[in-house]
């Protein structure tokens, strides 16, 4: 059974960091592609990041470029979102989503085959 729990979430002032961790079980990471999502009060979930645990693939979204970085530890079974420079608009529930590399790349919202954890709030305060 795929398990995802994530962890790390909290309050944090403009400018600061956090680190989120996603505990895996279940899967092997070379067979899945791993990533973090994130939905903020009153809008839609969007992705963040994401790696083929293949090929090591990783895609950021526009808007966490340069400030977000993604990691796994294999011998941890553990994904990572390394989160600098951060702004209010970080603002959100954070998850971390697994999906087969038989269908895609990535996690994709909406797909029937993806898991998803439970998700850990993080708050940017100005």
């Amino acid at each position: 059974e795929v398990q995802l729990v994530e962890s790390g979430g909290g309050l944090v002032q403009v400018g600061g960091s956090l680190r989120l961790s996603c505990a895996a079980s279940g899967f092997r990471f070379d067979d899945y592609g791993i990533g973090w999502f994130r939905q903020a009060p009153g809008k839609e979930r969007e992705g963040v990041s994401c790696i083929n645990g293949r090929d090591g693939t990783i895609n950021y979204a526009d808007s966490v470029k340069s400030r977000f970085t993604i990691a796994i530890d294999n011998a941890k079974n553990m994904v990572y979102l390394q989160m600098n420079s951060l702004k209010p608009e970080d603002t959100a529930v954070y998850y971390c989503a697994a999906e087969s590399v038989f269908y895609r790349n990535c996690p994709r919202l909406g797909s029937e085959n993806a898991y998803w954890g439970q998700g850990t709030l993080v708050t940017v305060s100005s």
